[in-house]
């Protein structure tokens, strides 16, 4: 393969997204002529074709898609470069793109991530998503994210160059409004089978855990609703709809913040936390003052 011309590159990944040669040319003020004929050179440093006719219109080929998928990474790139040179401008601050799994407890994820504003408040302006592990992990490989929260580690066969940093643990507890003990004759953990139980769904590591506990113990918890959302989930728990759990690392801020009563803690069901960053080893001031803060407010629990 030949050396790789950029500029044929562009108008590749604008033929690509804009769907056609024509549309190409009009977002990029050349003419349709000078697009095609950059198209066929890319092709020939390539070696094979990256369109092919569909009657009148063009459709990708597979070593398109591919070229493509890099060439997106290549421009976000070159649009992140610009955007971090210019905000060095005297007290511009720096955006710190986090990703948090929503089934991470908000209250943890604050927890987790409050040391970052703490010491470079004046230098960072933190910007947060929620999604499942799957979509952050993606936005992370395209730099879209500088660092990814969770609740557990890099699936296994993911094709994605990212590096699992475990923060710290906490077991679980459930929580849960007081009168719903009013009508349980059982003791903690049977009297789950008795009250109505919110649960994380069946996809997240968390209820995986739990149900496995619940196996061991030989307990059916009687589930009323499950969730993808740790805040929504304890919002139903806090309008008495049922008990739930969480880490009983913010156990007393649970209480205040629902108005709800810790019913039982389960000490051999741990729920732990992962930076995950494209770095292997971490250099970024923000992730060095969370990593550090989160060892050692974790470490008793």
């Amino acid at each position: 393969m030949r050396h790789l011309n950029y500029n044929h590159l562009l108008y590749f990944w604008t033929v690509a997204h804009e769907g056609s040669i024509a549309k190409a040319s009009e977002s990029l003020s050349l003419t349709p002529q000078t697009i095609s004929g950059q198209l066929k050179m890319l092709e020939a440093a390539i070696g094979e074709p990256l369109f092919q006719r569909a009657g009148r219109g063009l459709t990708i080929t597979d070593t398109g898609r591919m070229v493509k998928q890099y060439a997106d990474e290549i421009f976000l790139l070159g649009a992140e470069l610009s955007r971090r040179v210019q905000s060095k401008e005297p007290g511009a601050p720096t955006t710190f793109n986090v990703g948090v799994v929503n089934s991470i407890a908000k209250l943890i994820a604050y927890k987790l991530l409050e040391p970052a504003l703490g010491q470079h408040s004046e230098s960072i302006r933190l910007s947060c998503r929620e999604d499942n592990l799957e979509s952050l992990l993606g936005d992370l490989a395209i730099h879209k994210l500088d660092l990814v929260l969770s609740d557990r580690s890099i699936p296994t066969g993911l094709n994605v160059r990212a590096y699992n940093h475990q923060l710290g643990a906490s077991h679980l507890a459930f929580f849960g409004r007081e009168e719903l003990l009013e009508k349980a004759t059982l003791p903690f953990p049977q009297l789950l089978e008795e009250i109505p139980v919110l649960m994380p769904l069946h996809t997240s590591a968390l209820r995986r855990k739990l149900d496995d506990w619940f196996d061991k113990i030989g307990v059916r918890p009687n589930i009323v609703a499950e969730f993808d959302d740790s805040g929504l989930l304890k919002a139903f728990g806090e309008a008495g709809i049922g008990c739930f759990p969480a880490p009983f690392a913010i156990a007393d801020q649970i209480k205040t913040m629902y108005h709800v009563a810790l019913i039982g803690q389960l000490p051999k069901v741990r729920e732990q936390f992962f930076v995950i960053s494209p770095e292997r080893k971490l250099k970024h001031p923000a992730v060095v003052a969370i990593t550090q803060a989160a060892k050692l407010e974790f470490s008793g629990h």
